[in-house]
């Protein structure tokens, strides 16, 4: 299983940025999606997920009304739409991927930098 996030860059604060995770190995269209991040010397947190059929989805209280998380099923991928991003958004985006309680996947993660 490949899980290959890109989108990551340095952006200024009010900015946005689309995040996008390809899956391969594994069939997508059953597994619920997530993303969390990790920023400098924090532990990983949750930021959003989207159930298999893209039908609920859920956010951290520090993203909501900001991101927007949304899948392709036809093309295997898991979008994050950051817009209005903040410095503290800065961190290495990892997205996920799990068929039952737990996490079972992880990508390589993309650095988001947010400049004030």
């Amino acid at each position: 299983v490949q899980l290959q996030a890109c989108g990551g860059g340095l952006v200024q604060a009010g900015g946005s940025l689309r995040l996008s995770c390809a899956a391969s190995g594994l069939i997508f269209s059953t597994y619920n999606m997530g993303w969390f991040r990790r920023a400098p010397g924090k532990e990983r947190e949750f930021v959003a997920s989207i159930t298999w059929n893209g039908g609920t989805s859920g956010y951290a209280n520090s993203v909501k009304g900001r991101f927007t998380i949304s899948r392709d099923n036809a093309k295997n991928t898991v979008y994050l739409q950051m817009n209005s991003l903040e410095p503290e958004d800065t961190a290495v985006y990892y997205c996920t991927a799990r068929s039952g309680l737990t996490w079972d996947y992880w990508g390589q993660g993309t650095q988001v930098t947010v400049s004030s």
